[in-house]
């Protein structure tokens, strides 16, 4: 799952509407909510899928992966699989983003291990819940983002490459998650691949349309 928001340049003067804009920074308070208001999406979306056997991408459809294989609990898996990364985060990106990104990541594997107390599905069809459980984490992603916060592992690295090299992180993300899905094959039916896969996209399609360079200035 499976990315801190790029920050975009600051939009050139147009001559019709006078300076360019004055980006304000968000305050700590404003950036504790939108990190909570944003795992939390996250973590529903994580139970659509999870409700309807589905996979996710990035990191966490990695994490699950091993869960599935060796029976050891997500939030404890998907916890390790970050710690590598957070030392890319910290030499490209900054301690604020690393920080809020640790946070971030450590609120989702508390929330995923609770999750079955707070709400189930009794019935959820996979493809239903692969559309909204991709939209519904895609804006959580969205949010984390536009506070410079992600969830980690792909997530840090394809924001890494939209600010060095330009590459639009939801089109990277969505490369990885297929990529990462994919390998599901290997366990899970066809059917399920291929809706885990609709889920990715849908997913992706959120970031890929409104975050990249010039539409937002994350502060």
């Amino acid at each position: 799952m499976s990315t801190p928001p790029a920050i975009s340049a600051p939009a050139a003067p147009n001559p019709a509407l006078g300076a360019a804009p004055v980006a304000i920074p968000h305050t700590h308070t404003e950036d504790a909510v939108a990190i909570f208001t944003g795992v939390l999406l996250i973590s529903v979306g994580v139970a659509f899928f999870t409700s309807a056997g589905l996979l996710t991408g990035g990191t966490a459809g990695l994490a699950f992966l091993l869960h599935y294989a060796t029976g050891i609990g997500f939030g404890k898996i998907f916890f390790v699989l970050n710690l590598p990364f957070y030392w890319l985060a910290l030499r490209k990106l900054g301690r604020a983003f690393t920080v809020k990104t640790f946070l971030a990541v450590l609120l989702l594997s508390l929330l995923t291990e609770l999750q079955s107390q707070f709400v189930q599905f009794a019935q959820l069809q996979p493809l239903y819940a692969a559309i909204a459980g991709g939209l519904i984490t895609g804006t959580g992603f969205l949010v984390l983002f536009r506070h410079r916060c992600s969830l980690g592992g792909v997530g840090i690295a394809a924001l890494y490459l939209q600010d060095r090299y330009g590459w639009r992180a939801g089109k990277v993300q969505m490369a990885v998650d297929c990529c990462i899905v994919l390998l599901a094959l290997w366990t899970v039916e066809p059917l399920r691949v291929a809706w885990s896969i609709a889920g990715a996209v849908a997913l992706n399609l959120v970031l890929a349309m409104n975050h990249r360079p010039g539409r937002y200035m994350a502060v």
